[in-house]
């Protein structure tokens, strides 16, 4: 019993003195530092640093090889670098792009490509192959004529959907703005696309991938001594000129608040980005620190700032989000996200708001913990990935970070406080010299004025180009559809021209089209019958994808997703007011809605632009100024929030049974890029439309 009573005593006595104060939250554990494995370093005769980090709990290892030349101002030919490195993998002078594929499939490894870097995973038994397909590319690329055109056309392709995408927009106007002169701001045009020329692409590959300043990063079940012999044996007969130097500048910026809007007609919401440079690099002794701020203002998920304000609170938007972007040649500062047409406003005072009241009291200590928690927790994962070690030991050579810069990460992270987030917000965010983006429908423009700090709009394209003002047409309307009928039809009197049309009685046009989103070719067919009947079909591996038909008096549209839907009284009546074969003719006679917006200079070409209205919503026509050929259309068709943007090109005007039609023809619906050749044209054949009843 006393034995029993003893055991009962001491169990009260350590429950006793083992009670806590639950109503003080408890103090964190301090950080510790992290041991980091040391990378193996070494330098080869010709110039390569190789970082080595071993890991031998799988038979796998990767080589992945980057260069140390600064990018360079590309200016009218903006692109060539992203193309140059589209266009690597594309063959060598010892096996051709089919060839080299077969063989990294052969072995189950991956060989991939860009602008800047080369790399190969392969397993530990296939090194030798892997390394001497790796080398074969990286010294013997030959770059293709037809890859060349290849890869020119799938540019064609993304530069088309570019056009219609307010994310890549908004994008493109960012970097304009933010990094004008600097490479950051060369943004692929149609034009700088046409200026790139095979030769250009294999002079860049040539100047950039030199060993002399580059970086060979190995990871994986492999030694030092086996990481020399092999570097020796694939990359010492590597050569090539100095590395490029030549640092950037820090962006330009801006004295009071700039407002940078980008037209896209028919927008139900805007895409709003405020965007500012920031005087920073990669490894600044203020990273860290700034890099909490923007986790607790919009870069840390559904309890930060923007989105607890603009989401949560206002329900302006489904995401308002911040990034801090630090890089080793520039550095800004973006936030925004996608709000409706009418708060469109109201969400950017949220915004500079946000900025303001940051830069002007501390921030929460909730708020504090809640992000460098995240971050610490972030860092923690990361150490898990093998590549993770010698990423470290790449960034501390290349930006010259001290050595322990990695090891002592958590206590640097557990070290910032309040005080420190409210420095660096007053040293580098600003609430009033901002660049505020908006691409959006121009009914909004009126609204934005105020933000500017000159109460004016400046004017930008989809590629972040200034827009030109649209000037006043010296022609109506009417005279410009009449060129154009009298330029396609190459007549000049009205009775020339009755004589012959009155002889076109019907024709059928196909149209080869390729995709780069799409992996087989299509066909696509259109009919045209009397002054009304129309269809077209689109065909892809012997199925109709879809098609459309309209007969005067009632039509349909089908696709294999939701089958056949009758044609609504609207689209209808907008058929009724733009049939026909030259459906421009017919506008004035069957009540169309149109007017002549003015004159608009489209990469470097000036263009008169009709405007059509309606119920199912508007379309753009763009008429060479000097040809008065019809060389772009546009239409934003609306059903309920849903808007639908389709943009064709037209080009290569070739005569057809007296008539001049195009021949090259290029679709974009939404972000789906179509580019055609009409590979058949009959005018007044035999039009069996039977598939279509």
């Amino acid at each position: 019993m006393k034995k029993i009573i003893i055991a009962g005593l001491l169990l009260t006595s350590g429950m006793l003195t083992a009670q806590v104060d639950r109503s003080q939250k408890p103090a964190p554990a301090e950080a510790k530092k992290i041991n980091i494995n040391d990378s193996e370093v070494f330098t080869t005769a010709n110039g390569i640093t190789v970082i080595l980090s071993e890991n031998h709990k799988l038979p796998r290892v990767s080589f992945d090889l980057s260069m140390g030349s600064s990018p360079r101002i590309e200016g009218d030919k903006a692109g060539l670098a992203d193309m140059s490195g589209s266009l690597i993998m594309s063959g060598t002078s010892n096996r051709t792009k089919d060839q080299l594929d077969k063989e990294i499939d052969y072995i189950g490894a991956s060989l991939s490509a860009d602008k800047s870097s080369i790399t190969l995973a392969c397993l530990t038994k296939h090194i030798d192959k892997g390394l001497t397909l790796m080398s074969d590319v990286l010294m013997n690329a030959n770059f293709p004529e037809s890859e060349f055109e290849r890869i020119r056309k799938q540019n064609e392709s993304a530069l088309m959907s570019a056009k219609s995408d307010a994310g890549t927009m908004a994008n493109n106007a960012t970097v304009k703005v933010n990094f004008p002169n600097h490479p950051y701001s060369d943004v692929m045009t149609e034009a700088s696309l046409n200026n790139i020329k095979r030769e250009d692409v294999m002079n860049f590959f040539k100047a950039n991938f030199t060993p002399t300043g580059s970086y060979l990063v190995v990871v994986g079940d492999i030694n030092r001594a086996q990481t020399e012999e092999f570097v020796n044996k694939y990359f010492s007969s590597w050569k090539g000129g100095p590395v490029y130097t030549n640092p950037a500048n820090d962006g330009s910026f801006t004295k009071g608040n700039r407002v940078i809007f980008v037209k896209k007609p028919g927008a139900v919401q805007s895409v709003v980005y405020v965007t500012f440079p920031v005087k920073m690099r990669t490894g600044d002794k203020n990273q860290l620190p700034l890099t909490v701020l923007n986790g607790i203002l919009g870069g840390g998920g559904f309890g930060t700032r923007l989105m607890q304000n603009l989401r949560e609170d206002k329900a302006y938007t489904y995401g308002c989000y911040s990034s801090m972007n630090i890089t080793e040649d520039g550095s800004w500062m973006s936030a925004g996200g996608n709000f409706r047409n009418a708060v469109t406003d109201s969400a950017i005072t949220q915004i500079l708001g946000e900025f303001e009241k940051i830069t002007t009291d501390y921030v929460k200590d909730e708020e504090l913990s809640l992000t460098k928690s995240a971050m610490a927790g972030n860092f923690a994962r990361s150490l898990e990935r093998p590549s993770t070690i010698a990423r470290f030991a790449l960034n501390i050579i290349k930006n010259k970070l001290q050595k322990n810069y990695y090891q002592t990460y958590l206590q640097r992270l557990d070290a910032v406080s309040k005080e420190d987030v409210l420095a660096m917000a007053q040293q580098y965010f600003t609430s009033k010299n901002c660049n505020i983006i908006v691409v959006g429908n121009e009914e909004i423009i009126n609204n934005l004025k105020k933000f500017d700090s000159d109460g004016k709009i400046e004017m930008l394209d989809a590629f972040g180009n200034e827009v030109k003002e649209i000037k006043k047409a010296d022609i109506s309307k009417e005279q410009v559809i009449e060129k154009y009928v009298y330029a396609i039809t190459q007549t000049s009197t009205p009775k020339a021209l009755a004589k012959k049309l009155k002889k076109i009685k019907s024709y059928e046009r196909v149209v080869d089209m390729t995709s780069a989103q799409i992996p087989i070719p299509l066909k696509m067919t259109d009919y045209w019958v009397s002054s009304v009947t129309e269809a077209q079909k689109m065909e892809g591996q012997g199925m109709v994808l879809q098609k459309s038909y309209y007969d005067g008096t009632a039509g349909y549209s089908f696709n294999m997703q939701t089958g056949k839907t009758p044609l609504t009284a609207d689209e209808l009546e907008s058929k009724k007011k733009s049939s026909g074969l030259i459906p421009e003719m017919g506008y004035a006679k069957n009540g169309m809605n149109f007017e002549l917006v003015g004159i608009e200079n489209v990469d470097g070409k000036d263009f008169y632009v009709i405007k059509t209205i309606d119920k199912s919503g508007e379309s753009y026509d763009y008429y060479n100024s000097t040809t008065f050929f019809k060389e772009k259309s546009t239409s934003i068709r609306k059903q309920g929030e849903e808007v639908t943007e389709t943009s064709s090109t037209l080009s290569d005007y070739k005569d057809v049974s007296g008539i001049l039609f195009p021949h090259t023809i290029s679709l974009t619906v939404g972000q789906m890029s179509l580019s055609g050749k009409v590979s058949q044209m009959i005018v007044n054949g035999k039009v069996d439309l039977k598939d279509f009843k």
